[in-house]
């Protein structure tokens, strides 16, 4: 095994939490799931050369794995649009009590927002600062808070 493979292998078994936390952010279906790990996978190995270092690794996976999901996401939602509008059911707990409805509706709220919404809240629910929030997804950290209080008056003034 040559040492880029080895040196790739690390990386995977470090970050897959990491990857594993965006694939399920855009989808609760174990195959989906494993197909978008399995794309980002290729998608790390195809840029993993060229990874200069000017971030730190994470901040670098969390942006490959967004930009694969979302670019995937995408063409998925072209494609169901055609098809028929299809909700998305989420069963985060089998139990019913107060907190479990609440938590349930707040994920639900969470995947009615647009992608790039989407991943700013993922990021910021995975305890990111502000500054690495906004270097993963390309905007300021200034821009990233202010986007953060949008994003919570939204949530807050969406219907059930």
């Amino acid at each position: 095994m040559k040492e880029s493979e080895k040196e790739f292998a690390r990386m995977v078994r470090e970050q897959k939490t990491t990857i594993y936390t965006v694939c399920y952010m855009f989808s609760k279906d174990n195959d989906e799931v494993n197909d978008l790990f399995q794309e980002i996978l290729v998608n790390l190995w195809k840029g993993f050369d060229s990874f200069q270092g000017r971030s730190d690794i994470r901040t670098w996976v969390y942006r490959v794995a967004l930009n694969t999901c979302i670019t995937i996401d995408r063409k998925q939602k072209r494609r169901r649009e055609k098809e028929a509008r299809v909700k998305m059911d989420i069963n985060l707990y089998e139990d019913n009590d107060a907190d479990t409805r609440q938590v349930k509706k707040l994920y639900e709220r969470i995947n009615r927002l647009g992608v790039f919404d989407r991943a700013i809240v993922l990021l910021w629910l995975e305890g990111l600062p502000y500054d690495e929030i906004g270097q993963i997804v390309g905007i300021s950290s200034k821009n990233v808070s202010v986007k953060l209080v949008r994003i919570r008056e939204e949530l807050k003034n969406m219907n059930n």
